[in-house]
C-alpha cells in the first residue's frame, strides 16, 4: 500500500441533455469555474488546464488544445500549460492518472481537467453515423456492418453464456440507473422506467434493445486536481487517489480473447494492491455503462456482489438507492446520458461528489471508499481507480 500524493478538490457540472441554445464553450466554462468555486480557487491558482476531446465539433475540439479555455477563465499568463488528453471514455481515469502524476512530482501545482461536449445536439444521422464507426477496424470490420450497438450486443452475448445472465437481468441494470437519475437534477431522464418498458422496446442488437442502448447528450463536468498536502490546506472535503489499475486488451473486437472479462479483473487486483484495500472496504461504485452489461462484468471483476451473480445481484435491488452497493448513481450513460468521452468524466465527478457528502437526495450516507471504471472506444481498455476520504 502507497500513501496517496494527490486529490481532488473541487467538482462541477451542468445538466445532461439536449441544449441546441448551450454552446459547448458556454458549458465548459460553467462547470470549469464551478469547480474552481466548489475547490475556493481562482483560475489564477491553476498552472495546467487539460480539456478532453470533444466528438461533435471538430472546431471546438481545435480551440480545446489550443488554450481556448485559459483565455475564457483568464489564465492567460498564469497557466504553464494547456494539454489534450483523450483516450475516449477512459478519459476519466486516464486523465486523472496523468493529472496525478503531474501535481505529485511537481510538475503542477493544480490541475484543471475538464470536458464538454453535444453529441445529443447533433442531426440524428450524424449522431448514428459517429458511433458507427468510431473505434470500429476500417479494414476489417466496418465493411461488414459492425457499430457500436454490436460491440456492446457480442459483450452482451458472450457474457450471458458464461455467466448465464438473462435479458431480464440485463434490463435490470437500465432500471436501477434511472431510479438513480431520478434523484439527480443533472440527468437526462428522470420519469420512471420499468422492466416491462425495458424489455417491450425495440430490439435494436440481440439482445439488447433501444432502452438499453446509448443516449446521446450534451453536457460538460470538470474537476481540479492538487498534491495531497496541498489538498487539505485547499478544502475540507479532499478525495484521494488511492491505487490505479489498467490494462489495454484489443482494438479490434476479433483481438480481445476474453470478451466476458476484459482487462477488468487484472484492473481491479492491481487498483486493489496499490490502495491497500479490498472489495469489502468500498461503500460506492462509479462502473462506466453505456450498455447494461459492462456494469455487470466491472462488478464481478470488482468481487462487490457478495459471491452472487451480478446479474442476479442488480436484479434484487442491491445496486439501487438503499441497497448494500449503490452502483453509478448519477444514472450512468443509460440515464444521465452519453455525452462522448465525458459520459465516463461524469461518472468519476459522481464519485467525488459522494465522497465529499455533495450527492444531495442520492447521498450514500457512511461513504468512505468508492471504486471507479472506465472503458474506451470498442471497450479497448479496462481502468479501475480506487478513491477515499483518508489519505
Amino acid at each position: 500500500m502507497r500513501r496517496a500524493t494527490a486529490a481532488v478538490v473541487g467538482i462541477g457540472e451542468v445538466p445532461s441533455g439536449k441544449f441546441p441554445d448551450r454552446s459547448e464553450l458556454e458549458a465548459a466554462v460553467l462547470s470549469a469555474a464551478a469547480a474552481l468555486r466548489d475547490a475556493g480557487l481562482s483560475p489564477r491558482d491553476i498552472d495546467v488546464v487539460m480539456p478532453v476531446g470533444a466528438l461533435a465539433s471538430s472546431q471546438f475540439n481545435v480551440d480545446l488544445v489550443f488554450s481556448r479555455i485559459c483565455e475564457e477563465l483568464g489564465m492567460l499568463r498564469g497557466a504553464t500549460m494547456n494539454v489534450q488528453v483523450m483516450s475516449g471514455g477512459a478519459s476519466s481515469s486516464t486523465m486523472l492518472a496523468v493529472a496525478e502524476a503531474l501535481v505529485t512530482t511537481g510538475a503542477a501545482r493544480r490541475v484543471l481537467v475538464l470536458h464538454s461536449d453535444k453529441v445529443g445536439s447533433l442531426p440524428p444521422q450524424r449522431g448514428v453515423d459517429l458511433f458507427a464507426t468510431t473505434g470500429v477496424s476500417e479494414e476489417w470490420e466496418r465493411p461488414y456492418g459492425h457499430n457500436m450497438n454490436a460491440v456492446g450486443a457480442m459483450t452482451s452475448r458472450r457474457y450471458m453464456y458464461e455467466t448465464a445472465t438473462t435479458e431480464e437481468e440485463l434490463a435490470a441494470v437500465c432500471v436501477s440507473l434511472r431510479k438513480w437519475a431520478m434523484l439527480n437534477p443533472h440527468a437526462m431522464y428522470r420519469s420512471e422506467l420499468t422492466m416491462e418498458e425495458v424489455l417491450g422496446s425495440k430490439m435494436v442488437a440481440t439482445p439488447l434493445r433501444s432502452r438499453e442502448c446509448n443516449m446521446l447528450a450534451d453536457g460538460a463536468a470538470a474537476y481540479v486536481v492538487a498534491s495531497a498536502s496541498d489538498a487539505e490546506e485547499i478544502t475540507e472535503t479532499p478525495v484521494y487517489v488511492r491505487g490505479h489499475g489498467s490494462l489495454v486488451t484489443h482494438y479490434s473486437m476479433s483481438q480481445d480473447l476474453d470478451l466476458a472479462h476484459l482487462g477488468f479483473p487484472e484492473a481491479a487486483k492491481v487498483a486493489y494492491e496499490e490502495s491497500g484495500l479490498g472489495p469489502d472496504d468500498i461503500h460506492v461504485a462509479a462502473c462506466y455503462d453505456a450498455y447494461p452489461v459492462y456494469p455487470l462484468i466491472a462488478m464481478d471483476a470488482l468481487g462487490l456482489c457478495r459471491g452472487e451473480r451480478a446479474g442476479a445481484f442488480v436484479a434484487a435491488g442491491h445496486t439501487s438507492p438503499g441497497g448494500v452497493m449503490p452502483m453509478t448513481t448519477n444514472g450512468g450513460m443509460l440515464s444521465q446520458g452519453h455525452t462522448g468521452a465525458g459520459g465516463g468524466i461524469a461518472v468519476l465527478v459522481e464519485a467525488f461528489r459522494q465522497l465529499m457528502g455533495k450527492a444531495g437526495e442520492r447521498q450514500v450516507q457512511g461513504a468512505v471508499n468508492a471504486v471507479e471504471t472506465a472503458s474506451g472506444g470498442t471497450w479497448m481498455d479496462s481502468h479501475v481507480t480506487v478513491l477515499s476520504k483518508e489519505r
